[in-house]
């Protein structure tokens, strides 16, 4: 992998990974951008015991533009985006509407309650082609993103502040996504998000109770009663959980426990881009085209229509590997908030009042559903 670092016009940092080492990126962001203006605030909820992040500057950002107006494609035939090159294979860039930001020197001081919004977000845009996605990637095409998601990884958690990376994936508008080119984000947090930090949490207890480790004990079970296990590698498992939150959830586990992407090995890194791709073609085969799926062009062209999606890394904060935090394993989450074809799951009373989650389809339904999906 090479990796190239530039600056865009407004000083934000551009970076290239290409799989050659001879590929050259020395064109110029030619676009008369002022330097960006940015602010952002985390409160504390003194009730919830967590943070909200306040970016009232993201308001403005660019929303569903057409495809010829896309800032995500490369520049060519006189139209500039957010990449001068007239080609990339990856690319990753700072955020022009961040919802956290480096903090500035002269930063005001900090109030009671609130801290400045100081991280990093990042777009990486996994492949040139607009109308592709990450299932239409190669093998070698996803090792590529897979080895970026590892450099930024270990880049950002190197920055002053930076408590956890958190690398993700949204895509479809019923997720809220508003740029149609596959893509998908890192946010670098200056704390540990609530879900990492009640994870750490369960593992530190479960550790307690039965001198195991939490995921190690979830793995092997999910092994031992294959009723919801949707592939099984040499490295890598991906199992619907037995008490998945939605209708159609799978995590992917390395078969070894690992606390982030950095700690993967050649051989897992190797069978990485086979399973998940087997798996974001899985759930794209999950509901038939045209009968309601919402993508009449998908239908027209016979192919199934695509089912919006997160993918979620998990990985260990750097400041809890030496503690609980050392019980965290790497892994993905992969959930649809599609329910069936043509409806939507909504949190709805219980599940945003209440956080407590009410799924339509059985864990063992829909791990079965997604078996059969990969034998077409």
């Amino acid at each position: 992998m090479k990796k190239t670092s530039t600056r865009l016009a407004d000083g934000r940092e551009l970076i290239y990974y290409d799989s050659r080492d001879d590929r050259v990126r020395d064109a110029v962001d030619q676009r008369p951008l002022e330097a960006t203006r940015t602010s952002s605030e985390i409160r504390y909820d003194a009730v919830r015991d967590d943070w909200v992040v306040v970016a009232s500057h993201r308001q403005g950002r660019i929303y569903h533009p057409p495809a010829d107006e896309c800032p995500l494609c490369p520049s060519r035939d006189g139209r500039h985006s957010e990449i001068p090159d007239t080609d990339y294979e990856v690319a990753v860039f700072e955020n022009r509407f961040p919802s956290l930001t480096p903090s500035p020197v002269g930063a005001p001081e900090a109030v009671e309650g609130a801290l400045p919004g100081n991280g990093r977000c990042e777009v990486v845009c996994f492949t040139s082609d607009h109308h592709a996605s990450f299932a239409d990637l190669d093998e070698e095409q996803a090792r590529l993103v897979l080895d970026a998601w590892t450099d930024r990884t270990a880049e950002l958690s190197a920055l002053p502040g930076v408590e956890q990376v958190f690398c993700f994936e949204n895509r479809g508008a019923e997720i809220g996504v508003t740029l149609g080119h596959p893509h998908g984000q890192i946010y670098a947090y200056p704390f540990i998000t609530p879900r990492t930090e009640r994870m750490i949490a369960s593992a530190a207890a479960h550790r307690r109770r039965t001198g195991r480790n939490l995921f190690d004990d979830l793995l092997a079970a999910e092994l031992r009663d294959p009723a919801r296990v949707v592939v099984k590698g040499e490295h890598w498992t991906a199992f619907v959980p037995f008490a998945a939150h939605w209708p159609y959830e799978v995590h992917l586990y390395p078969n070894r426990r690992v606390p982030d992407l950095l700690a993967l090995d050649e051989a897992e890194r190797a069978e990485f881009p086979r399973v998940y791709l087997d798996l974001l073609r899985r759930f794209d085969r999950l509901f038939e085209p045209g009968e309601g799926a919402g993508d009449e062009a998908a239908a027209d062209a016979g192919r199934p229509a695509p089912t919006p999606y997160i993918a979620a890394w998990h990985q260990t904060p750097g400041r809890a590997r030496g503690a609980d935090g050392g019980e965290l394993a790497l892994h993905l989450e992969l959930f649809t908030i599609r329910r069936t074809v043509g409806k939507l799951k909504y949190l709805a009373g219980s599940e945003s009042g209440m956080d407590v989650f009410i799924n339509d389809v059985s864990p063992e339904q829909a791990a079965r559903r997604l078996r059969e999906v990969g034998e077409r």
